[in-house]
């Protein structure tokens, strides 16, 4: 069993992403299904990250559209 599990790992991963520039504001991220074949994961963990991701306010999800960065500065802290 990995020390980190995988909605963890991956939520962390694309909030990286998004700070280092890689994925910009309002840039539409990849589907659920696209998601599960690049991380090798089911359906359940995306979902779980997507959970994450916007309690955290790092996305958002509008239905019938898709899942979207936001601004980091929104939720980024500087220390």
């Amino acid at each position: 069993m990995p020390a980190v599990p995988d909605y963890l790992r991956i939520s962390n991963r694309i909030m990286t992403e998004v700070e280092s520039g890689k994925l910009k504001p309002g840039e539409k991220l990849p589907s659920i299904a696209q998601l599960c074949e690049l991380h090798q994961v089911g359906a359940s963990t995306i979902r779980q990250v997507f959970i994450r991701l916007e309690a955290l306010e790092v996305i958002n999800r509008r239905q019938g559209k898709g899942v979207f960065v936001t601004d980091p500065k929104t939720w980024l802290r500087k220390p």
